[in-house]
């Protein structure tokens, strides 16, 4: 999986939405999406967006922390380090049963797809037996099935496709050469060498990154571009807006503006057409209007729940008063 490799010639007319492949996109032809007038960016996107998707319709997602804690890397956004004071305690790996406990809570709020979370740097093999328990139970109740548990070794997305997962998330987190300046306990390349697993094993790939860590724009037009050409691009693509937690390197990080964040959006919409483009961590600080916005730009998928791993979300209720308002529905998980 070469995420890098850039094709000069790049196409970028609506109806390159429809290409089987889809076209290569340069970060100086992503700046150039960035820079058009807001009104125009979200029409391009809207019309891409409507070409692909129900525009009224949002897949609802429940993220559960199934290992909280005692992570021992370096990122400068997680309050799950354990070199960071953030007031996470560390927790041990859930049961069985309390997480088919949370999945079936969240079904019946209405989520289609259940994701796991752990804090590790990569599972061993005995994690990975309690999660593979877990994939199972939880797509016994009907429900698409996600996880996120670090680095995987040879041989174990094999292990969990054969378990019935559907969805590997590991983002990429930022532009390569801003990687650095947030990890160091791992590579960049580290990160692409997990999704060629995840890939190879014929998992779909949920893959995005974090917005609001103090990068340049040209840093988030070369996130995009990464996602966008990675061959195919991911299946579900997560944006997220920095949640700054006190005891974190990135605390104190000047907030970015709601208004680029759409814009971020909205170009991983027009660059990743057939993508789910997933409104993630940040929206409890965004507020109603902004979130709308990002619906508008082609986001298409959120998280659905009063908690992101160790994070406040906004709660259901809240949730669903904005659905109302805006008209917008749950996406029909087949779809």
């Amino acid at each position: 999986m070469d995420t890098l490799t850039v094709n000069e010639h790049t196409t970028h007319s609506a109806d390159t939405a429809h290409d089987m492949n889809p076209p290569r996109w340069t970060v100086s032809a992503i700046e150039a999406l960035f820079d058009l007038p807001f009104n125009d960016l979200l029409f391009r996107a809207q019309q891409v967006h409507r070409e692909n998707f129900d525009a009224n319709a949002v897949q609802l997602s429940t993220l559960l922390s199934i290992k909280t804690g005692g992570c021992a890397e370096d990122c400068g956004y997680c309050p799950q380090a354990a070199r960071y004071h953030t007031g996470v305690e560390n927790q041990e790996t859930l049961s069985v049963d309390a997480v088919i406990a949370a999945a079936q809570a969240a079904r019946e709020q209405g989520a289609t797809r259940f994701c796991m979370g752990a804090a590790w740097r990569g599972p061993k093999q005995r994690d990975l037996d309690k999660v593979i328990a877990m994939v199972k139970a939880v797509r016994g109740l009907g429900m698409e099935t996600c996880a996120t548990l670090g680095m995987l070794k040879a041989g174990q997305a094999e292990q969990l496709r054969e378990a019935g997962l559907d969805y590997y998330n590991h983002n990429i987190d930022t532009a390569a050469d801003f990687y650095d300046e947030v990890i160091t306990t791992r590579e960049y390349s580290d990160r692409i060498d997990t999704l060629a697993k995840v890939r190879d094993a014929g998992l779909h790939v949920c893959c995005g990154g974090i917005v609001g860590m103090g990068e340049t724009r040209t840093a988030r037009a070369t996130l995009i571009a990464q996602l966008a050409n990675m061959e195919p691009y991911p299946e579900s693509v997560p944006i997220n807006n920095l949640v700054q937690v006190p005891g974190t390197p990135l605390h104190g990080t000047d907030a970015l503006d709601p208004l680029e964040f759409v814009r971020t959006i909205a170009c991983a919409r027009i660059t990743m057409p057939r993508a789910m483009v997933r409104l993630s961590a940040g929206r409890q600080e965004m507020g109603d209007a902004v979130q709308a916005l990002c619906f508008l730009a082609g986001a298409n998928s959120i998280f659905y729940g009063e908690k992101l791993l160790t994070t406040g979300n906004p709660d259901v209720e809240n949730d669903r008063a904005l659905f109302s308002r805006l008209g917008l529905k749950p996406m029909n998980p087949a779809a």
